[in-house]
């Protein structure tokens, strides 16, 4: 856990923007993320990590939730659930939460295809990335997209995050290595929140 950083080390509390809530995930969502996953296999799949080794076995539901909650207790990743009008329809994490001398994280997101559009990811990463400023301590965030996917690439760009040029070969996907556009964030880059940015407040 950093120093001075008293959110790091917890699995993080539940985030507001009015109709929209960033929650860890629970047990009881099972029901409500298979429902919304499986709705979106088409949708999400091109776009989802793989193994280089192989697949590996799939964890069940509660491995999968123990372990969103372990890596929030090392502080090596924070995810949240996307709960709108009281509905799951996606996700969003800080991931490869790195201290010492770097204090950097990415973020990862999904949203599902009937809510897409809507203005609802921007929002939920300018959640995410004050959180991670915040209660984190992080210094710097990063968001990497492949250039081909045009619905996730909105999001940095709606944001304001800087463009940092094309990391080759950079994440295994689908069988190959694949290009990612990345963009990125420091803390002295927010003047406020990410939130009142987004909303040009």
């Amino acid at each position: 856990m950093a120093q001075g950083s008293p959110g790091a080390g917890m699995v993080p509390p539940e985030v507001r923007d009015g109709d929209l809530l960033l929650r860890p995930m629970r047990y009881r969502d099972r029901a409500a993320w298979q429902r919304v996953r499986q709705a979106n296999t088409e949708w999400l799949t091109p776009w989802e990590a793989t193994n280089p080794a192989g697949a590996a076995v799939p964890m069940t539901f509660g491995q999968y939730v123990r372990h969103q909650h372990r890596q929030a207790r090392t502080d090596s990743a924070y995810s949240f659930v996307l709960q709108w009008r009281q509905d799951l329809v996606g996700q969003v994490s800080i991931a490869g939460v790195m201290r010492g001398s770097l204090h950097s994280a990415h973020i990862g997101y999904w949203i599902s295809e009937h809510v897409a559009g809507r203005g609802l990811m921007p929002r939920a990463v300018a959640l995410a990335i004050d959180y991670g400023f915040g209660p984190l301590g992080l210094h710097r965030l990063e968001i990497n997209v492949r250039p081909e996917n045009a619905a996730s690439l909105r999001v940095p760009q709606k944001l304001g995050l800087r463009e940092e040029g094309l990391r080759q070969r950079y994440l295994h996907i689908q069988g190959q290595w694949r290009d990612h556009r990345s963009f990125a964030i420091t803390a002295e880059e927010v003047s406020g929140s990410m939130l009142d940015r987004l909303r040009g407040t």
